[in-house]
């Protein structure tokens, strides 16, 4: 099985002004998501969610500075890395991901 990185880009505004109710439908979701992946055949080897951008720092060379480097309406909130057979499976396992306005990127782990 080959592992596959699902990252997850979303509206920070949106989940900022999500009520709790959304919020814990999401999170519910999340949890049906893992379930389905399961089902398809798939296996979540590690994910993570993150910390809102403005947390972040950007280091480009040496350059340091405080919050993302490229301002956009939707950020990297956190990845799943899954084990699917081959890309049609992990295509058909990230489509199941929930977002609330966003999407998702697949991309291959390259192995050395």
């Amino acid at each position: 099985m080959a592992e596959y990185m699902i990252l997850l880009f979303d509206d920070e505004a949106a989940w900022a002004a999500a009520s709790p109710e959304e919020y814990d439908r999401m999170l519910k979701a999340h949890g049906r998501f893992q379930e389905q992946c399961v089902e398809l055949g798939g296996k979540i080897v590690n994910s993570n969610a993150l910390q809102p951008t403005s947390t972040a720092t950007s280091v480009r060379g040496d350059v340091v500075t405080d919050g993302p480097f490229a301002e956009t309406k939707e950020a990297l909130g956190g990845y799943y890395l899954v084990e699917a057979a081959d890309l049609d499976q992990a295509l058909a396992i990230a489509k199941l991901v929930p977002v609330l306005k966003g999407g998702v990127e697949v991309r291959p782990i390259m192995v050395f």
